[in-house]
């Protein structure tokens, strides 16, 4: 793939974030970002990184109007030894493209994407922060864009990357979260596009999680559309518990998104000979198991958080703790050997990391 390159001038580039700065999550970006067209006849082209900046969208794009619009999420980072590094993006192209299909989107080749990363990643590293704990956080982006009304697939689409520095996504770090499990909504049913990594299901979450925070919870734990039983995800990552010495995740049924760093764990965990089992999950035997103690941790996994233990949750008017609230030690042993991993410091032997040469 050709990429062309306009670069910013020298005086006009964005303010970087300082060293020892705090960087929350999503709030700056940097200086450049990736571009391609697709015609519905012609295919992809056009593949051009230019100074970050606004969109031009007609008002009657498609994708403001019927949502048809996916996203990725990725990390850069720099390892111990000062390569910059990328972890697993080979998974993440390849469900941007499921994700494609189910939002009848155009796919992009697996080793395009991978070109279009390194090559945007490659001349903003310097935003790349050196910060314990700090990333390069990297968002991919597919949109309809062909102007006109009317329920059908876009004939023109747009795909785009920006960056930005990152800190811990949650600002207490590693310590445990509290979840609140959500009774009222639902995120998404079988069928629907609940495995789709596209706006929609955030934005059916959006009030959730504004009433859960308001409460003082950290994030929503989100049932099944169709009982209200069975457990699902947390809003932003897929949830694990250790129920009775077994690992415990809910399969892979059609409405939940199939999480990079869930499929990490869960590849960790065989290799560690640990006892597993995707299954449905009941919501009763999570806070039966808390109560009575066969619940020893629960955790959730995925990009921005790696590994988020969980302190308690909250159903029907009353919270439950997990094993004291403490972090478990399953959760410790992950985040250690999944961030040692991606910053060089213990052998990558599945080559999951990808360096931008």
């Amino acid at each position: 793939m050709q990429i062309t390159v306009t670069q910013v001038p020298e005086n006009r580039r964005r303010q970087k974030p300082k060293s020892g700065e705090t960087l929350g999550f999503g709030n700056h970006f940097s200086d450049h970002m990736f571009l391609m067209d697709y015609a519905s006849g012609k295919g992809w082209g056009n593949a051009r990184i230019v100074p970050y900046g606004p969109l031009s969208l007609a008002p009657s794009a498609m994708v403001l109007h019927y949502g048809q619009e996916i996203f990725e999420g990725m990390k850069a980072y720099y390892a111990r030894d000062g390569a910059v590094c990328l972890f697993r993006p080979d998974r993440n192209a390849e469900r941007l493209n499921r994700s494609a299909a189910r939002m009848c989107l155009p796919e992009i080749p697996v080793e395009d994407q991978l070109a279009a990363l390194r090559a945007l990643v490659r001349l903003d590293r310097e935003w790349i922060p050196r910060d314990e704990g700090a990333s390069l956080y990297i968002r991919p982006t597919m949109i309809a864009t062909e102007a006109g009304l009317g329920v059908r697939p876009s004939a023109e689409v747009l795909f785009f990357i920006i960056t930005g520095p990152v800190g811990a996504y949650y600002a207490r770090g590693f310590d445990p979260v509290r979840i609140l499990v959500e009774e009222a909504y639902v995120r998404a049913a079988r069928g629907g596009t609940g495995e789709a990594k596209t706006g929609g299901n955030y934005a059916a979450s959006l009030l959730a999680a504004k009433n859960a925070k308001a409460q003082g919870f950290d994030q929503v734990l989100w049932l099944d559309a169709e009982h209200r039983r069975f457990v699902e995800e947390v809003g932003t990552m897929n949830i694990f518990f250790v129920l009775r010495g077994e690992l415990v995740t809910p399969p892979l049924s059609g409405s939940i998104l199939s999480g990079v760093t869930r499929d990490t764990v869960l590849t960790l965990a065989r290799e560690w000979k640990l006892p597993l089992a995707e299954r449905p999950v009941e919501i009763d035997e999570v806070l039966k198991g808390a109560a009575d103690g066969t619940l020893s941790e629960a955790f959730g996994s995925g990009t921005a958080a790696v590994i988020s233990p969980v302190g308690s949750f909250s159903c029907r008017g009353k919270e439950v703790q997990v094993k004291g609230g403490g972090t478990g030690e399953l959760s410790l042993r992950l985040y250690r050997e999944i961030t040692g991993i991606q910053y060089g410091e213990i052998a990558d032997r599945h080559r999951w990391i990808h360096r931008v040469e």
